[in-house]
């Protein structure tokens, strides 16, 4: 600075420093806070770009779900199909007097039915019914015919199995168990 006169030298300085000082205002009051709601507003362009991708990609598998909703609408009627309904006595007698054909097991007795809530599953949207069976065959019959009942209504259980002789029937057995069944709310 050796090229200004002393006079001029301090004003100059001043100039210069007042000029830095009003830049660096200017940077950090304005520019930077500008180019951060610029970034604000970019991530949030960002992620509404995203969430509308999402939006059409759901559009577009609208007829694919829809599909899905009548398929599992249909597999939920035909599971449902031989769920207990209507007269719980005559459904627990029927459905047991057909299925037992195939079994070498006699089921003289079939208790009523006692409806009331799902125990198992809180908040499920079922009934269930309980009812006593008992009956006589061997032992393994009885095993065959519970596995099967089981395996084949898969909205059936059997709660308590007791076994013991059957007096003087030779190697026949006595048995009685709890079953347990789903009740169709809405049957049609």
């Amino acid at each position: 600075m050796k090229w200004l006169p002393k006079e001029k030298r301090n004003p100059f300085i001043i100039v210069v420093a007042i000029t830095v000082a009003i830049l660096m205002l200017i940077y950090f009051g304005l520019i930077r806070s500008q180019s951060s709601v610029l970034a604000r507003v970019g991530q949030s362009r960002k992620a509404a770009e995203v969430q509308l991708q999402g939006i059409e990609k759901t559009i577009k598998n609208a007829g694919l779900t829809t599909n899905e909703l009548i398929t599992v609408t249909a597999a939920l009627s035909r599971a449902e199909e031989d769920t207990a309904s209507g007269d719980l006595y005559s459904w627990a007698y029927n459905t047991l007097r057909l299925f037992k054909q195939q079994y070498k097991v006699e089921i003289p007795e079939i208790g009523h039915p006692v409806e009331g809530e799902v125990d198992l599953i809180p908040s499920f949207p079922y009934k269930q019914m309980r009812f006593i069976v008992a009956g006589r065959g061997y032992y393994h019959d009885i095993g065959k015919f519970v596995a099967d009942l089981e395996n084949n209504f898969p909205h059936v259980r059997v709660a308590g199995l007791t076994i013991e002789p059957s007096g003087n029937e030779g190697e026949k057995l006595s048995f009685r168990m709890e079953i347990i069944a789903l009740i169709k709310l809405n049957a049609s």
